[in-house]
C-alpha cells in the first residue's frame, strides 16, 4: 500500500516557478515508478511526465524543456518543478505511484495503482 500526498500548489503569474512534492509512505516506494498528471473542469486527466524507479524521466511535449521531475527515495518524495509558467497550465495536479509489475507504459492512468488527491496550481496572466 502506498498512500500520496501532493503539496507546493498555489497562485503564480505567468512565466513565474513553483515546485510541487508528493510525499509516499509505504517501504516499497523506491521501486514504484512515479508520475504526475493533471486535470482542468470538464477535461480529462492528462500525463504531465513520470520517473522511473531508477530516475529516468519522459515528458508530455506541451511541458518538455519546462518541467522537471526529480525523486528523492530516501525521503520518498518526488518533485515536480514547473518553470515558465502559462496560463493553459492551470489545473489540479495529481501524483501517481506505478507498480514494478506493471505494463511499462508509465503515460497512461490505468498504469498507476495510487493516486494523491491532488493540488490545485493556478497561473495569472
Amino acid at each position: 500500500q502506498v498512500q500520496l500526498v501532493e503539496s507546493g500548489g498555489g497562485l503564480v503569474q505567468a512565466g513565474g516557478s513553483l515546485r510541487l512534492s508528493c510525499a509516499a509512505s509505504g517501504r516499497t516506494f523506491s521501486t514504484y515508478g512515479m508520475g504526475w498528471f493533471r486535470q482542468t473542469p470538464g477535461k480529462e486527466r492528462e500525463f504531465v511526465g513520470a520517473i522511473s524507479w531508477s530516475g529516468g524521466t519522459n515528458y508530455a511535449d506541451y511541458v518538455k524543456g519546462r518541467f522537471t521531475i526529480s525523486r528523492d527515495n530516501a525521503k520518498r518524495t518526488v518533485f515536480l518543478q514547473m518553470d515558465s509558467l502559462k496560463p493553459e497550465d492551470t489545473a489540479v495536479y495529481y501524483c501517481a505511484a506505478r507498480p514494478p509489475s506493471g505494463s511499462g507504459r508509465y503515460d497512461v492512468e490505468y498504469a498507476y495503482q495510487y493516486w494523491g488527491q491532488g493540488t490545485q496550481v493556478t497561473v495569472s496572466s
